[in-house]
């Protein structure tokens, strides 16, 4: 008689669909966009999660990660809306923390301002479409590593459209924000977390030995 536990032996491994290669293929875009992943080992994990034909080939892919080796298989419990609106006539709006991105938004606002941050967003899509009309209000992007923002599409009719892509290499895209709209006496302004005043000293105060500052014991 077989050992107790052996019926499970030689059972078939659970095949993959093509909705759980596109959640870990989310999870590895978002995690070489924190600094986890180099872009090769992106591109390698990419390359097989498209691949995969079970759910252990995919685990193994996220295995390694803050998350846990089914973070990949358990992004449908943030699952985005497919449009997320946002009216303001006067007053604010936000999303911040941890919020699931759409993969379109709507904003339109009227004398009010609206703050996106992606510091800690839960990026499901590359592509976010933005659809802003804004009339004396201000729309403020905050972004992070991979996150990119595109507003040529943009429209102006008085106020400003400034975007803060930092120069040099980069991280992976995660996130194509592209902005389209008429800004009529409004601004719209995308840039990374501002520095707080001691992250600003620290990075302006000369190492010890250097000119401008006297070495340790002077």
């Amino acid at each position: 008689m077989s050992p107790a536990g052996s019926a499970d032996e030689g059972r078939p491994e659970l095949r993959a669909s093509h909705a759980d290669r596109d959640k870990v293929v989310e999870l590895l875009r978002i995690a070489a966009g924190d600094g986890r992943l180099t872009a090769e080992e992106l591109d390698e994990r990419l390359e097989a999660a498209l691949t995969a034909r079970t759910h252990r080939e995919l685990t193994v892919l996220t295995a390694d990660l803050p998350a846990g080796p089914e973070a990949g298989l358990d992004l449908a419990g943030s699952a985005p809306r497919e449009v997320l609106r946002i009216v303001r006539k006067g007053g604010s709006a936000h999303q911040l923390g941890r919020w699931a991105v759409p993969k379109r938004m709507e904003i339109k606002v009227a004398g009010g301002n609206v703050r996106l941050d992606f510091t800690d967003a839960v990026i499901t899509s590359p592509v976010l479409h933005v659809d802003a009309n804004l009339l004396g209000g201000n729309v403020v992007i905050i972004t992070r590593p991979g996150v990119v923002v595109d507003a040529d599409e943009v429209e102006m009719s008085g106020g400003s459209v400034k975007i803060h892509n930092p120069e040099g290499p980069q991280p992976p895209t995660i996130l194509r924000v592209e902005i389209s709209g008429q800004v009529r006496g409004g601004n719209v302004r995308a840039h990374p977390p501002r520095r707080t005043f001691w992250q600003w000293l620290l990075r302006r105060r000369p190492p010890a030995g250097s000119p401008g500052r006297p070495a340790v014991g002077a």
